[in-house]
């Protein structure tokens, strides 16, 4: 990786506690097979040959942890409390970046072409780029007391995966605009009038956030 201005950079988020995973380290430490979430997660983005720079977001007290688990060569940095702020805190240490990725760490199973394929849409000028999968599942709108309202056309719902990808400039304004808490970076995108594509994703980038994705994903080790 080799660090030059308008290079590709990926940031990991990885400060969250993964609760319903139901172990005791945050979700990114619990190991799959021999390695951790998020040592899988950096492994997949270096093994794509598209990245050049690696920034892992983590607790606090988990820097040393962290730096001991993805190695030298990689940025590690203090998360926030939630995910916007963690991604802040990434997007704060990137320099002259041209393109940025956002990648879960719970996503330990993205193929590395994945991963290559969004940075080459992006570098080709979409402004935002987000790997999808179609629904499957027939899926309801439903109100507060769980009441059904709506059911919305399948065919035209898409399931989002990462690493989603963006132009740096683009990212970072919208970062600039955002006055409330997002899970999902493309959607920030959004609401600053950017237009958000899609390219197909992979069945093996799933998120690992139950102890029975945990359990798939050793299965397909």
């Amino acid at each position: 990786m080799n660090g030059t201005v308008g290079d590709v950079v990926a940031l990991v988020p990885a400060a969250g506690k993964g609760l319903r995973l139901g172990h005791d380290e945050p979700k990114a430490f619990v190991c799959l097979g021999t390695d951790s979430l998020l040592k899988r997660s950096v492994d997949g983005l270096r093994a794509s040959g598209a990245v050049d720079r690696i920034v892992v977001i983590v607790p606090v007290d988990l820097l040393d942890a962290a730096r001991g688990l993805v190695g030298d060569d990689v940025t590690v940095v203090a998360g926030g409390r939630e995910r916007t702020d963690s991604v802040r805190a990434g997007l704060a240490v990137i320099g002259g970046a041209s393109v940025v990725l956002v990648h879960d760490a719970a996503r330990a199973l993205t193929p590395p072409a994945l991963i290559a394929r969004v940075v080459a849409e992006v570098r080709a000028g979409r402004p935002a780029v987000i790997p999808v999968l179609p629904v499957v599942d027939t899926v309801k709108e439903v109100d507060l007391m769980g009441a059904v309202i709506g059911t919305p056309d399948r065919s035209r719902l898409r399931a989002v995966q990462t690493p989603q990808g963006f132009d740096a400039d683009v990212l970072r304004r919208a970062y600039a605009a955002a006055t409330d808490i997002s899970t999902d970076d493309a959607g920030l995108v959004e609401r600053i009038g950017e237009t958000v594509h899609t390219i197909v994703g992979d069945a093996l980038a799933f998120k690992i956030t139950t102890p029975h994705d945990l359990l798939l994903a050793e299965a397909l080790l």
